[in-house]
This record gives structure tokens, C-alpha cells and sequence, in this order.
């Protein structure tokens, strides 16, 4: 359902560009709009994991140094069904975890000292799995397209409120103004509107690396008991991130709720907790 949800949003993020570009630019503007995006989530793209683990000062560990870490992601990795990434631990005692990279054979897991010494050996597999979960069901290239996409309707929304300002929005002298008010509307709403759109997929996805992390550990209960440790832990214990890298991490990073959650790349906790205990009443383990 998570996939579905995905390619559904994805669709409509396109067909938001395609209008926008049409009202807007026609096809030369659209096509200008998109190839901006397209070169800076590219090198986003290419080059993310290593920008992001650097931001954070996370420092790649030795079997040697974490031997109870690799063993954990070699085994899900094998699960998986896809090569072990490497492994970094970040220096900060709030407890979280992300993975990064481009792809199976190209990626990284990262957890925080916090979560080492928040978590179980049990629920640390739990989270292992989601985040190798995400690695497996290529959720970077994801959401490298719905970046792209959003980030050509943001452009294009710009290029609108220019044409606005400039009084170049197409039309006859008796239709300037209404012309104006509707190149303002747009300017305005599209980026939200493609916003909220990409908010929406990386939900979805979360929902996905849950499922497929349950899978692949066998074991939903322990993703859902880590859940709610790291829910308390990461409120009393916020981390100053950069909100662009918010939805790398298993659980948002700062504080926020209210108004502020509908603008969250996270689901809500208790509504992924509630997914898991489902599914492992499934499985009949609980």
C-alpha cells in the first residue's frame, strides 16, 4: 500500500509540474525549471552520504571497534538480500539513526552513541533492519526524484512571481491584473503544494522501511518497543540538525508537534507503533 502511495504522489507531483510549467513557461519553461533541479539534487545525489556524515561528524567504526554493531548489520544485510554498508557511529548522546547513500553496494548506516546506550541488543536490530530497509527499497533515489520534481515546481514558481512583479504573465492589457493576482497565487501555493506532496512520500516510505524492517528481523515488536524509547528520548534530548537531512533519521531529530506535524517527514509514532503490533499479531508472535 506504501509502494502505491508512493507512485501515486509521485504522479501527482509531476502533473503539478507539468500544469505549472504550462501556465507559467510553457514547455521551455518547464524544461529549464526541471534541469536546474535536476543538476542539484544530482550532486545531492552522488554525493549526499558523504556530505551528511560529515555534517553530523560521524565516524566509520571497524568490526574491531563495534563488533556487536557489524554483526547485527551483516546478519539483516543477508536478510536483506543486499551488500553490508559500512557502519558509522555519531557523537551525540540523542539517540537516533539514518542511513544514507545512493543504493545497495553504495550506502551507509549511521546510529548515534545515544541510541547504543538508550537501546537493547534486541531493539538496536529492530532499528538496524528499518534503516537497512530503506537502503533495500532505494528510498534515496526516491526521494531524489520527488526533490527534483518539487524543487522544478519551486523554480517555476519563482519564475511566476517575477512575471507577476514585471507585469509579464501573458495576456492583454485587460487581463494584466487578473493575470497578476493568478501568477501570485501560484507563486505562493505551488511550492506548499509541492511540499507537502514530498512530506507525504517520505511518510510513505517510513511506513515502507517499518514493514520491510519488521520483515526482515522477524521480529515487529522490537522496532515498536525502540520506537517508543526513542520517541521519549529524542524529545528530553533534541538534536540541533538541519531540518533539509530531517528525514534521514529514524525519528524526527527536534522537537515540534501541533500545526507543526503536518509539515513532519515522519508519520506519527503511535500510528507506526500501532502498524507494527498489528503486524506482529499477524505473524503470530505477539
Amino acid at each position: 500500500m506504501s509502494k502505491l502511495k508512493t507512485y501515486v504522489l509521485l504522479a501527482l507531483l509531476t502533473v503539478l509540474l507539468i500544469w505549472i510549467g504550462g501556465l507559467v513557461g510553457g514547455k521551455s519553461g518547464m524544461t529549464i525549471a526541471l534541469i536546474m533541479a535536476g543538476v542539484m539534487n544530482f550532486v545531492s545525489y552522488w554525493w549526499s552520504d558523504k556530505i551528511v556524515l560529515a555534517m553530523y561528524r560521524a565516524k566509520e567504526v571497524s568490526p574491531e571497534e563495534a563488533p556487536e554493531l557489524h554483526s547485527i548489520v551483516e546478519e539483516l544485510s543477508r536478510s536483506a538480500g543486499i551488500p553490508k554498508p559500512r557502519v558509522y557511529i555519531i557523537p551525540t548522546d540523542h539517540p537516533n539513526a539514518f542511513a544514507t547513500g545512493r543504493g545497495p553496494g553504495h550506502a551507509a548506516v549511521a546510529v548515534t552513541r545515544g541510541i547504543l546506550n538508550l537501546l537493547t541488543a534486541r531493539e538496536l536490530r529492530g532499528v538496524l533492519a528499518h534503516e537497512i530497509s530503506h537502503i533495500k527499497n532505494r528510498d534515496v533515489l526516491i526521494m531524489t526524484v520527488a526533490a527534483t520534481i518539487a524543487g522544478a515546481i519551486t523554480y517555476l514558481a519563482y519564475m511566476a512571481r517575477w512575471a507577476a512583479i514585471f507585469g509579464s504573465f501573458g495576456g492583454d492589457d485587460d487581463d494584466r491584473g487578473s493575470n497578476m493576482i493568478v501568477a501570485l497565487l501560484i507563486s505562493i501555493i505551488a511550492p506548499i503544494a509541492a511540499m507537502i506532496i514530498q512530506l507525504a512520500i517520505s511518510r510513505s516510505r517510513e511506513y515502507l522501511a517499518d514493514a520491510t524492517g519488521a520483515k526482515i528481523s522477524r521480529d515487529p515488536i522490537a522496532l515498536a518497543s525502540a520506537l517508543k524509547k526513542l520517541a521519549y528520548g529524542t524529545q528530553k534530548l533534541p538534536l540541533e540538525a538541519n531540518p533539509a537531512t530531517a528525514h534521514l533519521f529514524i525519528v524526527k531529530p527536534f522537537r515540534g508537534g501541533g500545526i507543526a506535524s503536518l509539515f513532519s517527514t515522519h508519520p506519527p509514532i503511535e500510528d507506526r507503533i500501532r502498524r507494527l503490533e498489528e503486524m506482529a499479531r499477524r505473524m503470530g508472535v505477539i
